[in-house]
């Protein structure tokens, strides 16, 4: 076997590992954001006296921690090579994300007709853009990650953008007042830098971005201010108020 042979295959079996430490590692970094953001009303509610939860707000917690701790088991399946548990699973993973778009805009569309606000505050319909934001970018993200499940460059990338996008929920919830103060420019904009992280991973490992990062990082980011400006106009307004009363 000649040397550049060998060279070739270590530098091939360095990429391999490198690519495995990165997207198990994204999918962590997903896990622990999401726990740390809902432990004090979700997962060490009786620790912190968090009133009972309502059946459909366990049902929400249940399926969307169900979808970080998939995607952990995934990539952790792709980097023991067991690729063809991963493809079997992955249909579990498309009824999953189905449920999530369900049941996550049912739960914001119920919330914003029975939460109550401090007065002087704005309405919780106004808000309503931004979950329900998340969901169709999420759908999108997560259509076009299983439509291109047979290019897993592509796919990989689509699957943490798709799940980028579910995270601002989580960080509006950390423990720090900071995010509280700043408001959706920091609810938002943590989540978006994983967007960034991905688009290094790609410019260190390839030499340039990946095109889905690019297209699929842009409706993310771009998706943002569209919807904090429409959540306060009349037509909005309207709109939602009509949603909510379906809701009962």
């Amino acid at each position: 076997m000649s040397t550049l042979t060998v060279e070739k295959r270590s530098a091939a079996h360095a990429g391999r590992r490198r690519e495995r430490l990165f997207y198990t590692g994204m999918a962590v970094a997903f896990l622990f954001i999401v726990f740390a953001g809902f432990a004090r009303t979700y997962y060490l509610r009786p620790y912190f006296g968090t009133p009972q939860l309502t059946p459909l707000l366990h049902l929400h917690g249940l399926i969307f921690t169900s979808w970080i701790v998939l995607l952990l088991a995934q990539t952790a399946l792709v980097a023991a090579k067991r690729t063809a548990v991963h493809r079997r699973l992955g249909w579990a993973g498309a009824g999953l994300a189905a449920l999530m778009i369900l049941v996550g805009t049912t739960t914001a569309v119920v919330r914003a007709k029975i939460v109550e606000v401090p007065p002087g505050a704005p309405s919780p319909l106004v808000f309503l853009t931004i979950p329900l934001g998340d969901m169709l970018v999420f759908a999108l993200l997560i259509g076009a990650g299983f439509y291109y499940r047979r290019g897993p460059d592509v796919h990989k990338r689509l699957m943490l953008l798709a799940t980028v996008a579910v995270l601002p929920a989580a960080v509006a919830r950390l423990p720090f007042d900071f995010i509280q103060q700043v408001g959706p420019l920091a609810f938002f904009g943590l989540p978006d830098l994983f967007v960034v992280v991905i688009l290094l991973y790609d410019l260190l490992t390839r030499g340039r971005p990946h095109r889905a990062t690019v297209r699929g990082g842009l409706l993310l980011v771009v998706s943002h201010p569209p919807r904090l400006f429409v959540g306060g106009t009349q037509a909005w307004l309207s709109f939602a108020t009509w949603l909510t009363d379906l809701a009962g």
